[in-house]
């Protein structure tokens, strides 16, 4: 019988990558902390309805890329495919709206899809993302933008481009439908198969194919801003005005749709071509429609989402993040010094160095070159020597240079190590 193997579609990430996830994550709780935005934690599967009301049930999504099953309670049940619905649904449910003012929302962890796994695109992923509830104000919509340009700046990207669109209200939409699907009809036969799928289920959805012929089609297809009402074109000059003010650079890229029938207004996506190619690592827009589509109240909204695995693999390209090495390493040899070691290795990490600690009890030489592997900057060592002097040997990794300390005035100068370290 063979060995069990992760399911396709999902992967392990492994320690030498984990460092890249840590620090992603880290550097979004600090910028979104500092803007006073609150993480939440959803369920990961949820009640099939909310994604077939929230999400659509025309979309790609909820028709073709869902994990749904019934559950012993014969209840449908679906794996979360994103985010948002289940937000907006705790929201409604724990009455959050109570508390009054908006409610700025963070969160991160796992989704699942069905799709056809590729670099940076599994079937179980990971998403950060955020949403601003309880706001009609365009500076909403600027505020989250722009906190997602930090987020990406901050972790060293610099090729950022930030494509913008409306689309517009409910009502915008269908006018703009009706006209995209009269102009369509003719060329259906030479859609690929997917569009010619959208032409009556979501046909919004044909203006970012990727097929070349469909490309070609929609060049000359009525240009959704053209079908925008007052209240909508005034909403989207008033976000491009913020941006502008902010100093954020972007485009107008009247093909840019979003997926999910939730978005209303503003839609937008942040693009890096730091890999020589362009991708996008970042997505959302406004969503005037959902809270109130799910139970809610009449509720105003804007968020984004980005998928980690696709930030990963620019961070790692980019070499942005490096494993953590430990600052000590602590050799031993002997029953005495071993436990002494031990002893000596927690005493160091409540200093707060980070400190690997050999557990093999194997040769000096042998726990020396680990030692190397390990990339430490210094190591201990504790023989029987050093049990019967009451002292550990300290030697600085890059230059070799060693020394005879007591152990107890190791702990006091940690001030001192930590200096050095850093140098």
């Amino acid at each position: 019988m063979g060995a069990i193997q992760a399911l396709r579609g999902t992967r392990d990430i492994l320690p030498e990558e984990v460092c890249y996830w840590q620090s992603v994550e880290a550097t979004a709780r600090d910028i979104f902390s500092r803007a006073v935005y609150q993480e939440i934690r959803p369920p990961i599967f949820e009640q099939t309805a909310l994604f077939e009301r929230g999400i659509g049930e025309a979309t790609d999504v909820v028709g073709k890329e869902m994990y749904t099953f019934t559950d012993r309670g014969d209840r449908s049940i679906t794996l979360r495919p994103e985010f948002t619905a289940g937000v907006v649904r705790a929201y409604i449910e724990n009455k959050l709206f109570a508390q009054g003012g908006v409610q700025r929302l963070w969160y991160v962890g796992p989704a699942f899809r069905y799709e056809r796994p590729q670099a940076g695109r599994q079937r179980q992923f990971h998403q950060i993302g955020m949403e601003l509830i309880g706001s009609s104000d365009p500076r909403a919509d600027v505020e989250v933008i722009a906190l997602a340009t930090d987020l990406l700046q901050s972790l060293g990207l610099k090729s950022l481009k930030l494509d913008l669109n409306s689309v517009g209200t409910g009502e915008d939409r269908q006018n703009y439908r009706s006209a995209l699907v009269e102009y369509l009809t003719p060329y259906q036969d030479e859609l690929d198969a997917d569009s010619r799928d959208r032409l009556t289920r979501n046909p919004l959805r044909i203006l970012d194919s990727k097929n070349k012929r469909t490309q070609e089609i929609v060049k000359d297809a009525p240009n959704l801003l053209d079908y925008l009402g007052d209240t909508s074109q005034k909403h989207f000059e008033q976000v491009q005005q913020l941006l502008k003010d902010l100093g954020i650079a972007y485009q107008i890229n009247p093909r840019l749709v979003r997926g999910l029938d939730y978005y209303t207004h503003t839609a937008f996506e942040i693009q890096s071509d730091d890999l020589g190619a362009q991708a996008t690592v970042c997505g959302g827009g406004r969503y005037d429609g959902l809270v109130e589509q799910l139970g809610g109240a009449s509720t105003s909204a804007v968020g984004w989402a980005l998928g980690m695995e696709r930030l990963i693999l620019l961070l790692q390209q980019l070499q942005t993040s490096s494993p953590s090495h430990p600052d000590f390493y602590v050799i031993s040899k002997g029953d005495r010094a071993q436990n002494s070691a031990l002893i000596l290795t927690q005493k160091l990490r409540a200093l707060g160095f980070r400190v690997e600690f050999d557990l093999s009890g194997s040769a000096f030489g042998k726990q020396f070159k680990r030692a190397d592997r390990s990339n430490a900057t210094a190591c201990l060592v504790l023989g029987e020597a050093e049990i019967e002097s009451g002292t550990v040997k300290l030697k600085w990794m890059a230059t070799q240079e060693e020394d005879a300390i007591a152990q107890s005035q190791l702990l006091a100068m940690s001030d001192e190590l930590r200096q050095r370290m850093v140098r």
